[in-house]
């Protein structure tokens, strides 16, 4: 019996020691590991550089709290802020708590409580963010959500104008729904959104909890699109396994989050700072991100090609290393099949399969896992699997 509450629907997998794209399991298989720790170690495991800062800092000291001055934290701060294009920075210790704390900095900052999201949206698992969340299935059981949240379709600018009013606080949207579904926006969409905000004097915050770091080919998943947001979320990419989020805003919402107004006791520990620093020196290079951009038009473009023959499949899209094929049935039998294979994929929804390899795969390693998926289609016995 375990002593653990059954929240995960746990694989059969126990790892024993993982590096790069490569996991190693306690019997001594080998997965090619295409999840990152669902986005979370887009430089592979245990990279050398991000393993050596974090020793370092082990060897130093390893909390002191934020009541004392952190030149580490101040340089954290200023790579996201250069990177994103911002001003300020909050180091909470995760992707929910740095939404919370987007909330809040919206809602004290505006005076106004309401706050438009998107249905399929996923944004965390405390009561604000579960709140914020578009999806029925995060919040059964738990009883009456906040009423200040609105959701509407996603890519529907009609729809938002619908609900949009000068008591909106906030419109709060990821430019890929990763856990809905790997849905990328339209920036028709986008623009629209960033001109309503604009008019109404509500703040856009952008959701880049898993889009964020790189992952999408650039810094942060907006700068795609040409916004201009006022408040963004990240955390998984940053810290390369380590637990850190953050809320990064423009200068203007500086004044609402002074002294006192808002904490965290772990929030930018020093291991999880060393660990980010080492990470967006790594990522933040310009040559790095045209790398993941590359990478992921070629990894689409393969998988594409590779599945045409399988009516199973109905698309594949993404936005850089962040990829969902879209397929006519629930897909939880052949993620497991793939694992028995050695290739470890995600779920995004009942029928979508999620591909988060780190941002350092290579040509080799995406066309052994494209072979280890085409085998196991294959083999497997699912209706309408393969075109006549």
């Amino acid at each position: 019996m375990s002593n653990l509450f059954q929240t995960y629907g746990r694989w059969e997998i126990e790892p024993h020691t993982a590096k790069g794209c490569w996991l190693t399991d306690v019997n001594g298989k080998k997965y090619l590991d295409f999840t990152s720790g669902i986005g979370v170690c887009n430089l592979g495991h245990r990279p050398e550089y991000v393993q050596e800062a974090i020793q370092k800092q082990l060897n130093e000291y390893w909390h002191v709290s934020n009541l004392f001055t952190n030149t580490k934290q101040e340089q954290a701060a200023q790579k996201l802020a250069q990177a994103s294009g911002m001003d300020r920075v909050f180091f909470a210790n995760s992707g929910a708590e740095a939404n919370e704390g987007a909330i809040k900095l919206a809602r004290k900052a505006t005076g106004r409580t309401k706050i438009i999201t998107f249905e399929n949206s996923f944004h965390g698992r405390t009561f604000a963010t579960m709140s914020a969340t578009g999806q029925d299935k995060i919040k059964t059981g738990y009883g009456p959500m906040l009423e200040t949240f609105v959701y509407v379709p996603y890519n529907d600018i009609e729809a938002v104008k619908n609900v949009m009013g000068e008591d909106v606080a906030a419109i709060m949207l990821e430019i890929v729904q990763g856990e809905g579904g790997i849905h990328v926006g339209d920036k028709e969409f986008f623009k629209g959104i960033e001109e309503l905000c604009k008019q109404f004097g509500a703040l856009l915050v952008v959701d880049e909890i898993q889009t964020g770091v790189g992952r999408t080919g650039k810094p942060y998943a907006f700068q795609h699109f040409d916004l201009q947001p006022d408040i963004v979320t990240s955390a998984k990419g940053l810290g390369s396994g380590l637990p850190i989020g953050a809320v990064i805003g423009k200068e203007h919402l500086g004044m609402f989050f002074g002294p006192g107004s808002h904490g965290s006791t772990f929030g930018g520990n020093p291991i999880s700072i060393a660990a980010a620093n080492a990470t967006m020196e790594l990522i933040f290079k310009e040559e790095f991100l045209e790398a993941v951009q590359e990478k992921g038009n070629e990894l689409i473009n393969k998988l594409k090609d590779s599945l045409k023959p399988f009516s199973f499949v109905e698309d594949v899209r993404g936005l850089g290393l962040m990829i969902g094929i879209q397929c006519n049935q629930n897909v939880a039998l052949l993620l497991s099949e793939l694992r028995n294979n050695g290739l470890i994929l995600l779920q995004a929804g009942e029928k979508v399969i999620r591909l988060l390899p780190p941002l350092t795969v290579t040509s080799n390693e995406m066309d052994e896992a494209i072979e280890i998926l085409i085998t196991t289609l294959n083999k497997i016995n699912m209706k309408n699997t393969v075109k006549a």
